[in-house]
C-alpha cells in the first residue's frame, strides 16, 4: 500500500508498512539471544530493502546531491519511514534532523595556474588536470601563492612510532612536499607492517600540514603507492569539493595533488637528483626535511557554495542508559552532472541505495523489541565529499561517544544474490571480534580477510568517523563468494561493477536485482548489534590500536 506524501510542491511516494511481497529467512537459533529478538531479525524482508533502494535511487531525487533538492526529499523520506516505525527523534531541537554546515570549493579549472620557480633558472609551468589538482580549502574565490617549498618526507608525526617528519623545521607559511603513503614496513609494530594506518591517508597529510601551519601542500602521486592511478585524483578533483564550516583540519590554501614525474622536473630544479631515490630515502630512519631552493607559484580561482545538509537519526529507546549501539549508511551520492553527454544523474542504487534499504529495515525490526541499551539509526551525508556528515555527527553524537558500544555501518552492498562470505574488515582491532567470529560461523559466513591491507580501505567509509573518536566502529560487507557460484563470478562481479557503474550513471536499479543478500546482510548485522547492546562487558580497541587512545579519552 503506498501514499502520497508532499514536500515542497513535490508529490512523494512514502512507503507504508504494509509491503504487499515479502521474503524473509529464519536467523539461525542462536542461544543467549531472546526470541523475540531472534523472530524480529527474522522479519528482516529482502522485497521491502528492495523497495526503498527504488524509491532512494529513483531520477526523481536526481543523484541525492548533497545541499540539492534530491538529497532534501531523500533525508524527509528516511525521517517519515523512521515515524512510520514509531521510531523516537535523535536529531536536533526533537526533530529527526542534525543539521551539517557545509561550503563547497569548484576550482577553476582554466583560470587557474601554477608554477615552479627556482632560485636560478626559468620557471616550471604546470598545468592543471595534467600536471596537478587543488583545491582552496579557505572558502575564499581567488587565491594568490607565493612560498618556499619544503620537503617533508611521508609529512607524519606519529609520536607511539617515534617518527616525526616535522622535527627541527619550519613549515608555517610554506608548500610542504609529500609522499602518499607511510614509510614501508613489515614490522607489525612499526606503522603496522603492509597494512595502512591513518597516517598513510591522504586526508592525514593535508590535517597534519594544518596543524602543522603550512599555507599548502603538494602530495607526489604513484601509483603503486597511492594504489589507484592518476585519473582517479584528476576525476576527484573536477567536481565540487565539500568542508566542514569551521573544520581547523581544512586550512590550506592549496590541497594538492602532483604527477610523479612533474615532481621530478621540480627535484631536478632544485638540484636534488632521482624523485624515486628520495622517496626510497625518506621511508628510512634518519631522514630530515629540507627546504628546496624552489618557490611555489600559482593563482587559484574557485566557486564557493555555502549550504546545509541533514544527517537523519532516530532511535529505539533501551530498557537502561549507556552501551548503545548506531547503526550508519550515507545517503548522499554524487547527484547531477549537469556538462555530461547522455544520462546526468548518479543515482547511485548500490552506493549507498542499498546501505539505505538496510538501515530502514532494520530499523523496522528493532523497532518491534525493547533492546537492553538504546540504538540508534543514523542515514549521514556528505560522504562522498569525504565523510563529513559523519564526521560531524562523531563530533556530535546523539550520546556521549564514550557511552556507544559500537557503530555498525553499512556501505555499496550489490545486490546480486545471497553471500557466503562477510568483509568486516576492521572488526578484529576491536575486543568484540570473538562474538563476529561466532555470529559468522552461525550464519555460515566465511570471514574474508583484506586482500589489499595497503590500500587503507578501513579509512575509506563512515565508520571511520566514530572510530576517530573512539567507538569501536566497522563496516558490515558481502564478501565475493555466493550461493550457486564460483569464487570467480563474485569477483568478476564486483570487478565489473567498479569498472562500469561505481560513481558513474549506470549504478541505477534494475528490476533483476537480488536484495536477498542485502536482508542477510541486515540480519547479521541485527544480531551483533543486540550481542554489543546485551553485553555485561563494554566493548573496546584491542591493545595498542591506534584508536585506544580516542576511546580512554571519551571515558
Amino acid at each position: 500500500m503506498f501514499r502520497p506524501f508532499r514536500l515542497a510542491g513535490v508529490s512523494l511516494i512514502v512507503l507504508c508498512s504494509a509491503t504487499a511481497i515479502f521474503s524473509q529467512t529464519q536467523v539461525p537459533a542462536i542461544a543467549g539471544v531472546p526470541q523475540d529478538a531472534q523472530r524480529a531479525a527474522s522479519s528482516i524482508d529482502a522485497e521491502r530493502i528492495r523497495a526503498h533502494v527504488r524509491f532512494l535511487s529513483s531520477d526523481l531525487l536526481e543523484g541525492r546531491g548533497p545541499g540539492q533538492r534530491g538529497a532534501e526529499i531523500a533525508a524527509d523520506y528516511i525521517a517519515t519511514q523512521f515515524a512510520l516505525e514509531g521510531l523516537k527523534p535523535a536529531g536536533d531541537n526533537g526533530s529527526y534532523f542534525q543539521k551539517v554546515p557545509l561550503y563547497a570549493v569548484h576550482t577553476v579549472e582554466d583560470q587557474t595556474t601554477a608554477a615552479f620557480v627556482p632560485k636560478s633558472g626559468q620557471p616550471i609551468s604546470i598545468a592543471y588536470g595534467e600536471d596537478f589538482v587543488a583545491k582552496d580549502q579557505t572558502g575564499l574565490e581567488s587565491a594568490e601563492i607565493d612560498a618556499p617549498i619544503v620537503f617533508v618526507g611521508y609529512g607524519i608525526n606519529a609520536p607511539e612510532y617515534h617518527w616525526n617528519d616535522y622535527a627541527g623545521v619550519d613549515v608555517k607559511g610554506k608548500i610542504l612536499l609529500v609522499i602518499v603513503n607511510e614509510p614501508p614496513s613489515t614490522d607489525e609494530s612499526f606503522f603496522k607492517g603492509k597494512t595502512m594506518t591513518y597516517y598513510g591517508r591522504w586526508t592525514y597529510k593535508y590535517e597534519e600540514a594544518s596543524r602543522q601551519g603550512a599555507l599548502g601542500v603538494l602530495i607526489i602521486h604513484r601509483t603503486d603507492l597511492a594504489s589507484y592511478p592518476w585519473h582517479v585524483v584528476r576525476d576527484s578533483q573536477a567536481i565540487e569539493k565539500s568542508y566542514l564550516q569551521g573544520d581547523p583540519t581544512a586550512t590550506l590554501k592549496a590541497a594538492s595533488w602532483i604527477q610523479h614525474d612533474v615532481a621530478q622536473k621540480l627535484l631536478t630544479a632544485a638540484g636534488q637528483g632521482n624523485v624515486d631515490a628520495m622517496i626510497e630515502a625518506a621511508g628510512k630512519p634518519g631522514f630530515h626535511a629540507v627546504e628546496l631552493p624552489v618557490r611555489f607559484k600559482a593563482h587559484i580561482v574557485s566557486k564557493v557554495r555555502r549550504y546545509q545538509s541533514d544527517n537523519v537519526i532516530a532511535e529505539v529507546p533501551g530498557a537502561q542508559p549507556g552501551q548503545a549501539v548506531l547503526y550508519s549508511a550515507h545517503y548522499d551520492h554524487l547527484g547531477i552532472d549537469h556538462d555530461a553527454k547522455g544520462d546526468q544523474i548518479y543515482n547511485g542504487a548500490a552506493d549507498n541505495g542499498t546501505g539505505c534499504g538496510i538501515l530502514l529495515e532494520m530499523a523496522r525490526a528493532w523497532s518491534q523489541v525493547h533492546p537492553p541499551h538504546s540504538v540508534y539509526f543514523s542515514a549521514v551525508t556528505a560522504e562522498e565529499q569525504g565523510l563529513l556528515g559523519s564526521q560531524w555527527l562523531g563530533m556530535h553524537p546523539p550520546v556521549a561517544a564514550s557511552q556507544i558500544a559500537l557503530d555498525l555501518n553499512y556501505d555499496m552492498l550489490n545486490p546480486i544474490g545471497i553471500p557466503t562470505a562477510t568483509d568486516v574488515n576492521g572488526a578484529e582491532r576491536t575486543t568484540f571480534y570473538p562474538e563476529v567470529e561466532k555470529m559468522a560461523q552461525a550464519f555460515q559466513l566465511t570471514i574474508e580477510t583484506d586482500q589489499f591491507p595497503g590500500a587503507g580501505h578501513y579509512y575509506r567509509s563512515d565508520h571511520f568517523s566514530f572510530a576517530r573518536v573512539g567507538v569501536p566502529a566497522f563496516s558490515i560487507g558481502q564478501g565475493t563468494t555466493f550461493e550457486g557460484h564460483t569464487p570467480e563470478w563474485g569477483k568478476q562481479q564486483m570487478e565489473d561493477f567498479v569498472a562500469h557503474r561505481y560513481h558513474q550513471p549506470s549504478d541505477e536499479y534494475n528490476a533483476g536485482m537480488d536484495f536477498r543478500g542485502n536482508a542477510r546482510m541486515a540480519q547479521f548485522g541485527f544480531i551483533l548489534g543486540w550481542e554489543a547492546s546485551s553485553s555485561p562487558k563494554s566493548v573496546g580497541w584491542q591493545p595498542g590500536d591506534e584508536f585506544e587512545a580516542a576511546r580512554k579519552k571519551s571515558q
